[in-house]
Formats: C-alpha cells, sequence, structure tokens
C-alpha cells in the first residue's frame, strides 16, 4: 500500500477498530458456518434457511440505523452496533436448535449491516478530502485483517474439536467488543440537524435507488470467487483442489497492495461510472477465461484459472473504487448514514441471492452459464453511467437545499 499509516490521529483510530473487527470476520467468514454444521449439530438444510432469513431482516436494518447515526452522533450507535454483534456472536455457543440459532445469527447479521450504515458519517466526517480514498484504505486493511482471521480458523477447523470451534466464536465475539473499545478513542461527530422535507429522503432519490440496484447486481461478482470459483474447479477441471487455496491467496495480495491505489484516482462520481464500466468488461473477460478451463490439461487449466482471478480481482478493485466514490458523491452531507444504509441494500441482496444464481448458472448449466454471468455484469456497468448522469441532473426533491433546523430543549425551532 502507498501509505501503511493514515496520516490524521482519527483515521487511525478508526482503522485500528477496523483491523480488529476484521480479524474476528475473518474467523466467522471461514469457519462460521461449519461451526453450526459440526459443533451445533444443526442440518445444513436449516443453516441455509437461517442464513437466507437473517440476510432479508438485515436489509432494512441499515437504512434506518444510518439515519439515527446521522441524526444521534455517529460514534456512539456505530459502538452500540459492535456491542450488540458481540453479544449476538457470543450468543452462538447456545444456539443449538433452529429457532435460539435464527435468533441470534439474524441479531449478529442485523447489527453488522447496521454497523455499515453508522460507520459511514464518521469515514466522510475524518476521511479528509477524500473519504472515498480513506474507504479504499480500510478495505485493505479489512482484507489483512480476514487473511489473519482465516488463519486462525484453519487451526480450529484442523483440530475440529468443540472447544475448538468454541474458541473461534468467543474469539469473534471478543475481537467485535475490542473494535468498540478502541472506538472510544475517537473524537465524537456531533449530530447533523434535521432538514425541512421528507425524512426518509434517500428511499424517493430514483436515481439513487437505481445506482443502488445496478452496485448490488454487480456486487455479485465477490460470491464468484467464494462460491461458483471453487465448486467449478473441483467438478470442471482438472485442476488440483489447492488452488483454491491459491485463488483466494492472489486476489486478497492485490487487493491489500492495490485498493487504495485504485481508489486514488476515481475521484468524482463519472469516473465512479466509468470505472463500472470497466469492471464489468474485466468480468467478463474473467468468466470467458475460467469457463475455457473445462476440458483441458491440467497446466492449462491452472494457467486459465489463475489469469482469470488475476482479472476478476482488478474487476474488483475498480467495482469497490466506483461504489465508494458514486456512493459518497451522491449522499447529501447531512443524510449520508441513511444514504449508505440505502446504497448497501444492494450488497445485501446480492449476498442472499448471488449464491443461488451463480450455482444455478455456473455449475448446473455448465460453460454456457459463465458467458451468461460476464454479459450480466458487463451490461450492469454499461448501465451505470447513465444512471449517474441522472442522478447528477438537478431535480425537485432530490437536490438537498433545505433550510437546515435545530432543536432546542423545550422543543421550539
Amino acid at each position: 500500500m502507498p501509505q501503511l499509516v493514515p496520516a490524521t490521529g482519527p483515521q487511525r483510530v478508526i482503522a485500528a477498530s477496523n483491523f480488529v473487527y476484521t480479524v474476528g470476520s475473518g474467523l466467522y467468514l471461514t469457519a462460521g458456518v461449519l461451526y453450526f454444521t459440526q459443533a451445533a449439530r444443526l442440518p445444513v438444510g436449516q443453516v441455509g434457511l437461517g442464513l437466507a432469513i437473517a440476510g432479508f431482516i438485515s436489509l432494512a436494518v441499515g437504512i434506518a440505523v444510518g439515519h439515527l447515526a446521522d441524526r444521534r452522533g455517529a460514534r456512539g450507535v456505530y459502538v452500540t452496533t459492535l456491542v450488540v454483534q458481540a453479544l449476538a456472536t457470543a450468543s452462538f455457543v447456545l444456539a443449538d436448535t433452529f429457532w435460539p440459532f435464527v435468533l441470534t445469527v439474524s441479531l449478529a447479521t442485523g447489527a453488522k449491516a447496521a454497523g455499515l450504515a453508522a460507520r459511514s458519517p464518521l469515514i466522510r466526517h475524518y476521511g479528509g478530502d477524500r473519504p472515498q480514498e480513506f474507504r479504499g484504505y480500510l478495505r485493505a486493511v479489512s482484507n489483512v485483517g480476514i487473511s489473519l482471521g482465516a488463519m486462525l480458523a484453519g487451526w480450529a477447523i484442523q483440530v475440529g474439536t468443540q472447544s475448538a470451534y468454541h474458541f473461534l466464536v468467543i474469539g469473534n465475539a471478543i475481537s467485535f467488543a475490542a473494535a468498540a473499545a478502541v472506538l472510544l478513542y475517537l473524537p465524537p461527530v456531533k449530530p447533523v440537524p434535521s432538514a425541512n422535507g421528507p425524512r426518509w429522503i434517500a428511499l424517493r432519490d430514483h436515481p439513487y435507488l437505481l445506482i443502488t440496484a445496478l452496485d448490488g447486481i454487480m456486487a455479485i461478482q465477490f460470491k464468484v470467487l467464494t462460491v461458483a470459483i471453487p465448486l467449478w474447479l473441483v467438478e470442471a477441471t482438472t485442476a488440483p483442489p489447492w488452488l483454491i487455496s491459491g485463488t483466494m491467496l492472489a486476489n486478497t495480495v492485490l487487493v491489500i497492495a492495490l485498493q487504495v491505489r485504485a481508489s486514488r484516482n476515481i475521484d468524482s462520481a463519472m469516473a465512479g461510472a466509468r470505472a463500472y464500466r470497466r469492471s464489468g468488461v474485466a468480468f467478463l473477460v474473467s468468466c470467458s477465461l475460467v469457463t475455457l478451463s473445462a476440458g483441458v490439461p491440467a497446466w492449462a487449466a491452472v494457467t486459465l484459472l489463475m489469469t482469470g482471478v488475476v482479472v476478476h480481482t482488478v474487476g474488483e478493485l475498480w467495482h469497490s473504487a466506483a461504489g465508494f466514490e458514486v456512493s459518497f458523491a451522491l449522499a447529501p452531507e447531512h443524510a449520508t448514514g441513511q444514504y449508505l444504509g440505502v446504497f448497501g441494500l444492494g450488497a445485501g441482496l446480492s449476498e442472499a441471492v448471488g449464491p443461488s444464481l451463480l450455482i444455478s448458472l455456473c455449475i448446473t448449466w455448465g460453460r454456457p452459464g459463465w458467458y451468461v454471468v460476464g454479459a450480466l455484469f458487463a451490461l450492469t456497468g454499461l448501465a451505470a453511467p447513465f444512471a449517474v448522469r441522472w442522478a447528477q441532473r438537478p431535480r425537485q426533491g432530490r437536490e438537498v437545499r433545505p433550510v437546515l433546523r435545530s432543536h432546542t430543549p423545550d422543543g421550539a425551532t
């Protein structure tokens, strides 16, 4: 990364909290499902259903909590979401039947979505002249933390005992609580006064909703590396299974090294729109390379898969940087949390439908499905500039030029 340590104290606090948090996230992302199936002894079907329920419940939480962060102060709200997530995660050790599992995982997933929305005003306030670039830095830090968490999770999986899995869950919860504690060193951000006009302005901003939908479709690409490629590699190619780890390692190293640089040159909403377009083309090329890896010798399959992963990662860098830029640039400052909560709906929906869509197209259908998925990404990228131009047009009800109001203790304005 061009700069290993952020320039200002508040940025360092946010980055440190983010790092601690993502070490715990790496534990859960790597072995969370295995904990519920191996240690809690829940049937796989129930685990899948429970995670889907939790995903859909979390969709609406981010908007409400993001709005609360705008009105009540982002630091306190964000710390609260981390504490709730820590308590819910620790409760996993008690979730040995279906409904307690659904309750705890829904609470944890909802708190995670709420935290992402509540953190956005902090990033905007302390991110300097280019909060989008600071967001790119945080993503690079996240990949470092997740990698460390994944290595610790690998130990728990290798040991395979219930105690090891419980250690994994409790370690995850401790990391969330520690991330909240670190944030207490961050100076609080004053609440932003509310504005005259509709309360839920983000839900009335049709261009922003369209961009959210387009980003959600593009966000399915994150599941290509974790769902589609591993299954394709094992079932359709002669490549060695250990290459699954190689593809993830290559992706992680490239994101850590290049995400800040990729974000630096995307400095306007239209630059973000063009980055969406480039990422769509990159995903199309990557999907085409992956599908060609079937039916060829092992060395050729390895070459095609690794090349496809590198191209995919370049597209991922552009997509992430585009999302950082567009979501902030088109959100009014007094409603950052609410708007970023809305923007998170797209990624949340892709989490819910992405795996089944990719399995149906890329694995069940096979080679033609990869081309369909690549074309979907490319068309989505082509649509992004038109959506951003629409969002930049001044229109009554979307251009935020309100008279802000503050409230005195007796309720007068």
